[in-house]
């Protein structure tokens, strides 16, 4: 099963050259206001699962840094998917491991981002940002489930 690791997501075929672009411009707008934007985002999660509080500190701030630290990769990162595909698989296995990190939790976590954006980018936001956007973290969350669940049956 060696071939496994090789196997990379076709994300070019998922995604059109017009929808990255949207995905990255619409991030750079949330950039300036990522602060609030890391606000809403957990906010909104923990309202969607309050079991899901547990998991994270007490005090969020690094948390929230990381957050957007490493949406921010991933979105640069849709550029040069050769790079971005383990460094993605890397962080489903840590989740999947350190933090028991389920299937389930990655649709909340979704939900919770498609919301934050359509906050933070206002009348900016429209379909074809949601659309794009959830193609996007559909494929990276898929790559770290799978990863993750690779992880728990070598681990077992």
């Amino acid at each position: 099963s060696t071939n496994f690791h090789h196997r990379q997501p076709n994300l070019n075929m998922a995604l059109t050259q017009e929808q990255l672009t949207l995905v990255q411009s619409s991030w750079a707008n949330v950039v300036p206001i990522a602060d609030t934007a890391a606000d809403l985002f957990y906010g909104k999660l923990f309202e969607l699962d309050p079991e899901l509080r547990v998991l994270f500190p007490q005090d969020l701030a690094d948390q929230k840094k990381k957050l957007m630290t490493m949406i921010g990769l991933a979105v640069d990162g849709l550029s040069n998917l050769e790079e971005l595909v383990p460094v993605v698989q890397n962080l489903g296995r840590r989740h999947s491991t350190y933090f028991h990190v389920t299937p389930p939790m990655y649709a909340t976590v979704g939900a919770a981002l498609l919301d934050t954006l359509e906050k933070g980018l206002g009348d900016s936001w429209d379909d074809a940002h949601k659309e794009a956007w959830t193609l996007v973290y559909g494929v990276l969350s898929t790559t770290m489930i799978e990863a993750g669940g690779e992880e728990k049956k070598t681990s077992e």
